[in-house]
Formats: structure tokens, sequence, C-alpha cells
């Protein structure tokens, strides 16, 4: 199995792009770039790569999430901020289990958002959730503005994972929690093996046939080989402030919820 590396930058200025070295300005722009060309087709290709575990993968985060189900209106007290969330997938499962949750949705990425803001019209939610365009390492959000701050599959494509760890402190209450599920490193014996041919292999493979694209499939695969390992992670989240950082193996460890409180 290919061995995790964490994706932040290094002192020389250069960070990843998958398995690729580039220039710390370079990466975000080529991120940008893969999310462009699968926005339309994102959630349909998320449920061909896991054969639709993802949706389990996300039930599970809401509900240690356990957001309070409120009736009522929009401002009831309860304010979440999910990040990366631009088609409003966490979005609209939080917004279904608590009614009353103000809900504000950020992806840098504005073909995301727009996928996200056309689904919450269909689904009567404009009312519920707001949408905005920014970057997880500098949200200019309000200081102590959210009760929740949750991340599905995004932090692994920032490029300082330590700024948006350092920006989801800042910008949760005291008493807040922290919640990332993103995928990380398989580790039972045999499963590992079949889960690396089936992501190196299949997922391009889908990406060409169904959008047209194998090559951002295949960065996708990639940047989640790259990513920390759940150990490492854990005390990443500790090192931003947080406390009580738990996490939990999905699947045999192919997904991995991270929880954090701050203090």
């Amino acid at each position: 199995m290919v061995p995790a590396m964490i994706s932040s930058s290094s002192d020389t200025g250069e960070t990843h792009f998958g398995f690729e070295t580039v220039a710390e300005p370079e990466k975000q722009g080529r991120v940008d770039q893969v999310f462009d060309r699968v926005a339309r087709r994102y959630d349909l290709m998320n449920d061909l790569m896991s054969g639709g575990l993802h949706r389990l993968w996300k039930d599970a985060m809401i509900a240690w999430l356990s957001p309070p189900r409120t009736a009522g209106t929009r401002g009831t007290g309860y304010s979440v901020l999910d990040v990366a969330g631009g088609t409003g997938d966490i979005a609209f499962r939080i917004a279904e289990a608590s009614p009353g949750a103000d809900i504000t949705v950020l992806d840098i990425n504005p073909n995301m958002l727009a996928v996200g803001e056309a689904r919450a019209e269909k689904r009567d939610l404009t009312d519920q959730l707001t949408f905005v365009e920014g970057n997880a390492e500098a949200t200019g959000l309000p200081d102590r503005a959210f009760d929740a701050y949750t991340i599905a599959f995004g932090i692994r494509n920032v490029t300082h994972i330590d700024r948006a760890l350092a920006d989801a402190y800042r910008v949760l209450k005291p008493g807040g929690r922290f919640l990332c599920l993103e995928f990380s490193q398989v580790e039972m014996p045999m499963l590992d093996r079949i889960y690396d041919i089936y992501s190196f292999n299949a997922i391009p493979t889908m990406g060409r046939v169904v959008a047209g694209d194998a090559e951002s499939y295949r960065y996708l695969v990639e940047s989640i080989r790259r990513f920390p390992d759940r150990e490492t992670f854990a005390d990443m989240i500790r090192d931003a402030g947080f406390s009580r950082v738990k996490w939990r193996a999905l699947s045999g460890g192919i997904a991995v919820l991270h929880s954090g409180w701050r203090t």
C-alpha cells in the first residue's frame, strides 16, 4: 500500500498535487480545475466510487454530530459552518436532522456552490442555508460564531491543513464541535490490496467513462494516499487547540470520522 504523507507545504515553498510536487501557489489553481470539471457529476461519481457507502458515512457523521432536533424557523440558536460542502450533501442532512439550524455552506469553488444552491432551491431549503464562496484556510467569517464546524472529503485538498484547522478553531464558539469526515488508509490485511487495485484502476476508468475525465479522478485517489494517517491527523487537530479529540474508522478504515471540541 502507498504510504500516507502529510500534504501541507514544506519550507521549500512546495507542496503536493496528488503524487506530483508543485509550487504552493500552483496547487489551489489545479485543485480548482479538478472541481470545475467534476462539479456536475460529483455526487454521481461518489456513488460509483464508493458503491454508495459515502451516503452511510455521511449519515454516520450527522449521527455523531447529533444536532439538536429543534423545530421552527431559522435562527433558533444552533449554527453550523459546513466547509468544502458546495454541493450541499452534508448541509441537507443537518437541515433534515435539525430543522431550526442556521447553516452556512462555504466552498472555494463557485461551480460546486452553484450545484448546491440549485439543489437547495429544489428542496425548499434556501431560508435555512446560506452559500458563501471562501477559502478554508481563511474563511473571513466572525470569531466564535458557530456551534459546529463540519467538513467532509475536503480537508485533504487544502494546501495548508494547519491553517484550516486553526481557522476552524477560531470561528467556533467555546464548547463548539469540529467534525471531519475524510478518506484514510485501510489497515485490514487483504482489503488494503484490493482497495489499492480498485482505486488506481477502476476509479480513473469510471471517471473517464462517466465524466469524461480520468485525470481528475486519478488526482482524487492520489490525494487520499498523501493524506496523513488517522493518528497523525488527530495530533494536528490537537495542535490546533482542540480537546477531547477522537476518531472512528468506517468500513475497515476506508473513511474516518475525526472529532474535537473547542475549549
